[in-house]
């Protein structure tokens, strides 16, 4: 049995959302709703943060198996370069919601700040995806979702080791950006330094 709660609001239509990427300094940001039965649970549903990638690639299958509905959203580079990386993550969130085949009746988000631009309530959780099923649900498939498109753009730029970084400012990757430079999938508006 999962430790996580299964549910905020008795008798309510919730999807959790999450994003991943928000931190990196290449490739877009992506967001996950997820809207899951009142009844399901996985003894190993965390945090994606929390969980190996094998692990998370097993649940994420299981959870698209099992959920009412999910959706899944991104923002561009060339979007979060445009309206900051805050409103692009709030975008891709959106998105994520349009896709779902269910309308819920509450957003649980993961975080502080949301901007809802829809007529749907929500709610912020800090610490929500340690917190409620349909957001550790929503972070594993953003999470998931992300590192494979993070390894399909490696196959044309390896020098950045994007398959192993996903993306993310370590001391490797920096030190790529400093080699060759930026690639047409790095965000302008990070700085690399």
């Amino acid at each position: 049995m999962s430790h996580l709660s299964a549910i905020f609001s008795l008798g309510c239509v919730e999807a959790g959302l999450d994003e991943a990427g928000r931190g990196c300094l290449a490739g877009p940001v992506v967001a996950a709703a997820v809207i899951l039965p009142s009844d399901f649970d996985h003894p190993r549903l965390n945090d994606s943060k929390k969980l190996s990638p094998a692990c998370r690639i097993e649940l994420r299958q299981h959870i698209q198996i099992h959920a009412i509905s999910y959706g899944i959203g991104l923002a561009s580079v060339e979007e979060i370069d445009r309206i900051n990386i805050l409103n692009a993550t709030f975008l891709a969130m959106h998105r994520a919601v349009k896709q779902l085949r269910v309308t819920p009746e509450l957003l649980l988000i993961d975080g502080n700040r949301f901007h809802n631009q829809s007529q749907i309530p929500h709610t912020c959780i800090i610490g929500g995806d340690a917190r409620y099923q349909s957001i550790a649900a929503a972070s594993i498939i953003a999470k998931v979702e992300r590192d494979l498109l993070m390894e399909q753009l490696d196959r044309n730029f390896p020098e950045y080791n994007w398959r192993q970084n996903k993306g993310y400012p370590t001391i490797a990757h920096k030190q790529a950006i400093a080699a060759y430079g930026r690639s047409i999938h790095h965000r302008l508006s990070f700085k690399t330094g």
